[in-house]
């Protein structure tokens, strides 16, 4: 009997993807560091709350990372419509009764977390598109009106409500997803062809009718920051300046100016590769980006060894959601894309954020753990 057990052992630890493991802790370590020089400055006030509560996010991601590891991701196939769905409800009720916070509607509030339905919503519908695409038989030349039509309506529902909260940085995340893995499955070139003369026809009626102030001018000010160097260029600029003053090598942990003296405004979540490029330098950015390269090549080799299509499109789909949310977001703090509130993956202080993240590599290493069962 024990030796029954220890050959079980064996082979469940030989089915772990740990490669997969430690490069997720290596960020996880890299955005603790960050997060404690980003909270801990001379002028902080209630410096600790903010790291233990990533701690705490931390041990419970990594506690999620472990069941969804031991579910076989063929149970999302079956439970996809009801998860699916319960988020719609959540985004719903959060539209008319979400608590409000930095001039938006996005969360529900219990107490002691405040849940956002939205970030939720854009693994859901990675769930939900896996279970759809992976039961149809798309030909040679791709998806047509057709075939794409219930897929983009799971996509389209959910933006038009974030859109609503207003939280147009996550609306279009959840677009560019769903996307990404239609784009994956393959798409007719003259569907393509349409889409994209229909978004440039479409942009003067959006900048019109569809944007809100506050949205037309972070586009202005990202063409042309130093335009309101005080007021809606202000976070623009202060980033690009810690992210430059960084040089090589950086000035050193917890030596940041910006971020140690709180010139760089939300330090320890959209902006907190502002506070690694800072203090660590175009090495520690480099270094980060390696990691996260790192992190995608082994999710393509997950995904390409799945014993299913539903598994492979799930793989897709949460590199679709890890690529978009680091480009962006690093996009935005050296001055490539206008100011969005996207976090950084696993470095980026939030509850929200980190347990999606981790479930979704959970989702991927469940996929890992099966590949050689038969």
């Amino acid at each position: 009997m024990d030796l029954a057990l220890q050959i079980e052992q064996r082979t469940f630890f030989k089915r772990v993807d740990w490669n997969l493991v430690v490069v997720i802790l290596v960020l996880n370590f890299v955005g603790l560091v960050n997060l404690y020089s980003a909270t801990h400055g001379p002028h902080s006030s209630n410096v600790d709350s903010l790291f233990i509560n990533q701690i705490v996010w931390l041990i419970v991601g990594w506690l999620c990372f472990a069941v969804v590891t031991l579910v076989d991701y063929q149970f999302l196939s079956r439970i996809a419509y009801f998860v699916y769905f319960v988020n719609l409800a959540a985004i719903v009720y959060v539209t008319f009764h979400g608590t409000v916070a930095l001039g938006a509607q996005r969360w529900i509030d219990f107490g002691f977390f405040r849940y956002q339905p939205s970030e939720t919503m854009k693994l859901a519908g990675i769930v939900i598109l896996a279970k759809v695409m992976a039961h149809k038989n798309i030909e040679g030349k791709g998806m047509g009106p057709k075939e794409l039509f219930i897929p983009l309506l799971l996509i389209l529902v959910p933006f038009v409500l974030v859109v609503e909260q207003p939280d147009m940085g996550t609306a279009l995340l959840i677009l560019v997803i769903g996307c990404s893995l239609l784009m994956f499955v393959k798409v007719r070139r003259w569907i393509l062809v349409a889409a994209v003369t229909t978004g440039v026809v479409a942009a003067p009626v959006a900048w019109n009718y569809v944007l809100r102030d506050y949205q037309k001018n972070r586009i202005v000010n990202f063409l042309s920051p130093n335009n309101d160097r005080l007021g809606s260029g202000y976070n623009s600029i202060q980033s690009k300046i810690a992210v430059g003053s960084g040089k090589i090598v950086g000035k050193g942990f917890r030596k940041g100016t910006q971020s140690q003296l709180e010139f760089l405004p939300e330090r320890h979540t959209d902006f907190i590769f502002s506070v690694l490029s800072e203090e660590h330098g175009f090495v520690g950015s480099f270094l980060t980006l390696i990691l996260f390269m790192m992190l995608f090549l082994i999710i393509i080799r997950v995904a390409s060894t799945s014993r299913d299509k539903f598994g492979a499109f799930l793989c897709v789909g949460v590199l679709a959601y890890i690529f978009w949310h680091m480009f962006i977001n690093m996009g935005m703090v050296i001055g490539l894309l206008p100011i969005v509130g996207v976090p950084l993956p696993l470095l980026s202080y939030g509850g929200s954020s980190m347990l999606t993240t981790m479930s979704g590599v959970g989702i991927i290493s469940s996929v890992a753990f099966r590949r050689y069962i038969f």
